[in-house]
């Protein structure tokens, strides 16, 4: 069973700063850090306030904290908005209003990019491919390096500087997410209060069976001509009314919708399925519709999302296996090798299997601290609650047997299974869904807020 992640990958997590909604394009700020402009700003820190575009021979625009966003940089960004405008049909004049909302976006990024590199935010380098890959696939290639060379031989650095911008997005997400979730406060008592609200009837145990198709997009959200989208619109709605059809041949809506549309259309029929095993966006959608209902087109950054709601079955109870877990942890670090760390695990490995107790073991050697005093107790744990190399193993390991060393992300670790069951989590599933919905209606507002706090504790100096 396959779901489609709706989160934002692209740079649509930098024009969501509020660009979008004044100029309706969007904007290249693929060059807002200037590496080449930093040295020369900082020499210049102490006699900032005395810059003005007349004195200024570097083609500084704008002085922000420490770093520097270059005339050239603001001018590429407006000129590439006019482009895309022009080329949907809806040119925008070079009026100051579109130059102090680009350069509002570059400063907006720029603080941001600061930011991560001060509290060292590295995104993970899987899911930057992955992104890649999904590039790759809508230009038609087979391959990342398929396409590093096309964009190479168009023009070289090409694929560098893309990598570049993935990188800074997906940086820039982390961060967002992480600023968000230290400010949206959610309690027990406002849990207890959303699930006492109509609206929480929707967070029930039922199985769906659905139907999830996805109009991909022809190009980075960013980069989509109004044309480009509205087609893309148009064979979402043409596949909503063929699915609306009772007992429709969902492979055959799916054909006969493609029609010459030039990225195959992805997903199809379901089966059944916990809401709690889906997105959050996803779920929302669902418990809202009738059996037989179609969802209107859901617009996201990866493309136009379909649903239709087959069948449904109602459930009291949600039963998920859980197993109890135990765990020795050896660190891979700057004080500790892989090598010397292998040693190490492999040597209590031996001791397990000549009498030693594991929980003895764990206690005095494991470095995990949140465990090793309890004897490396990890208490009952749940499917997906923890990393895949560690669950697999964890589910293969019988209940009462000791796993054989094995690495992961942290270091190498030896496991034990103390028991397994099958447990009741209707009411944790709900409590989870509950904090999640009023996460999304609090989230929105406390990144406005956390922007313009950024913003407003920063030195900019505006050059012009």
């Amino acid at each position: 069973m396959r779901f489609f992640s709706l989160r934002p990958t692209s740079k649509a997590v930098f024009l969501s700063m509020g660009l979008i909604a004044a100029v309706g394009m969007s904007v290249n700020a693929q060059a807002a850090t200037v590496n080449a402009a930093k040295a020369q700003a900082t020499a210049q820190k102490d006699s900032v306030a005395r810059l003005t575009p007349a004195n200024s021979t570097d083609g500084i625009i704008a002085l922000v904290n420490e770093n520097a966003i270059l005339k050239s940089d603001l001018i590429a960004a407006i000129a590439q908005t006019q482009a895309r405008a022009k080329a949907a049909g809806e040119p925008i004049a070079n009026s100051a209003q579109l130059q102090s909302e680009v350069l509002n976006a570059l400063i907006l990024r720029e603080l941001q990019l600061s930011l991560i590199k001060r509290v060292g935010l590295t995104p993970d380098e899987a899911a930057i491919n992955k992104r890649l890959e999904q590039i790759a696939k809508a230009e038609g290639l087979s391959s990342i390096a398929a396409l590093q060379q096309r964009l190479d031989s168009a023009q070289s650095g090409s694929y560098a500087n893309l990598r570049a911008q993935l990188i800074e997005d997906a940086a820039i997400q982390a961060l967002q997410q992480r600023q968000i979730t230290n400010r949206v406060r959610i309690s027990e008592q406002d849990i207890d209060a959303f699930l006492a609200s109509p609206e929480a009837k929707r967070l029930n145990q039922s199985e769906y069976q659905t139907v999830h198709v996805r109009v991909p997009y022809m190009d980075d959200y960013s980069r989509l001509s109004d044309a480009q989208r509205n087609e893309a619109l148009k064979v979402a709605q043409n596949l909503r009314t063929r699915l609306l059809v009772p007992n429709v041949d969902v492979a055959e809506a799916i054909a006969a919708s493609q029609g010459s549309y030039p990225i195959p259309l992805q997903g199809g029929d379901m089966g059944f399925h916990k809401a709690a095993a889906l997105p959050t966006e996803l779920s929302s959608e669902i418990t809202k519709l009738e059996v037989g209902a179609v969802s209107a087109p859901l617009v996201t950054p990866e493309g136009i999302d379909i649903i239709k709601l087959a069948n449904k079955k109602a459930s009291d109870t949600m039963l998920v296996p859980q197993w109890h877990t135990r765990h020795i942890l050896v660190k891979v670090d700057e004080l500790q090798t892989d090598a010397l760390a292998e040693q190490k695990i492999n040597d209590l490995y031996n001791q397990l299997r000549n009498g030693a107790t594991f929980d003895s073991l764990a206690s005095t050697y494991s470095d995990d601290p949140g465990s090793a005093g309890r004897g490396g107790d990890l208490d009952w744990v749940g499917e997906d609650q923890m990393i895949a190399p560690f669950e697999a193993m964890m589910k293969n390991t019988a209940v009462g047997d000791y796993s054989a060393p094995f690495k992961t992300q942290f270091g190498w670790h030896i496991l034990k299974i103390e028991g397994k069951r099958q447990q009741d989590v209707s009411d944790e599933y709900r409590r989870t869904m509950a904090r999640q919905a009023l996460y999304q209606r609090l989230a929105p507002q406390a990144k406005e807020d956390w922007l313009q706090e950024l913003r407003a504790g920063a030195y900019i100096q505006v050059l012009g």
